[in-house]
């Protein structure tokens, strides 16, 4: 590892907080999936990251947000995240039903989509980066301002209509 680099451990200066947004948005919608489940679901291929960058097979290089490089051919891979988000949606389909399945599986693959935005062109499509297609990403982590801001909005937006509901259920009747 460079002397640059650092593990996704010691990265504490990274926002994912748009994530969670759109964990507590859906559970605004969908009362019946767990929480829990919702925020795994979010965060599904950094946390698959975690054991791919102790073995070097991915890495985060770079300092500050907007200012990191991420090599993530295949926890991030765009088949990768449609293959995860399937599984996902099948396991939770399994334990709680096709309706909360299908949740589960679009909030984990809206990560990869999130990430679509704001990363620069370090998504690959297919795992290991095979056949060296073009990197996906449309950088917006190069305006930090503008990502952050995103992140803001999206995590504000998921807390008030998260908010919003628990308001209406706990209104005296």
């Amino acid at each position: 590892m460079s002397p640059k680099s650092s593990s996704f451990n010691e990265r504490r200066d990274l926002v994912f907080a748009g994530h969670f947004g759109i964990a507590a948005a859906m559970k605004a919608r969908a009362p019946e999936v767990p929480l829990w489940a919702l925020i795994v679901g979010t965060q599904l291929y950094d946390v698959l990251f975690l054991p791919l960058s102790a073995l070097s097979l991915e890495s985060l290089e770079g300092e500050g947000y907007g200012g990191a490089f991420i090599t993530a051919f295949y926890s991030h891979s765009l088949v990768s995240a449609i293959v995860i988000a399937l599984l996902a949606a099948l396991l939770a389909g399994i334990r709680w039903g096709t309706r909360t399945g299908v949740i589960l599986g679009l909030v984990t693959f809206s990560h990869w989509l999130l990430d679509w935005i704001v990363h620069r062109q370090d998504l690959p499509v297919l795992p290991g980066n095979l056949g060296n297609l073009p990197l996906m990403g449309l950088g917006l982590w190069t305006i930090p301002a503008a990502s952050l801001a995103l992140e803001i909005a999206i995590l504000a937006t998921g807390i008030w209509l998260y908010f919003l509901v628990c308001l209406e259920e706990n209104r005296p009747r």
